[in-house]
């Protein structure tokens, strides 16, 4: 929670397209980029390996990992 909270703040004071510090800086909004990239692939791991603690039921686990999985190409664009 606490990357996804940095990388909107970095978003939100850097790279504003009205009065961002850093709006037209292509390696800064790369990095902005990828790094919110890496926090949301994180959170989705994360959720599952937690999910893995609470049960043991494949099914269970294949109902919640799925759709990460099919979501991902469009989320993590």
């Amino acid at each position: 929670m606490a990357g996804a909270l940095m990388a909107s703040l970095a978003g939100g004071v850097f790279l504003h397209p009205d009065f961002g510090i850093d709006k037209t800086n292509q390696t800064v909004r790369f990095a902005h980029k990828w790094f919110g990239r890496s926090v949301m692939a994180s959170a989705w791991i994360t959720c599952v390996f937690g999910l893995m603690q609470l049960t043991s039921n494949p099914g269970t686990l294949a109902v919640f990992a799925v759709p990460l999985v099919i979501l991902a190409p469009m989320t993590l664009r």
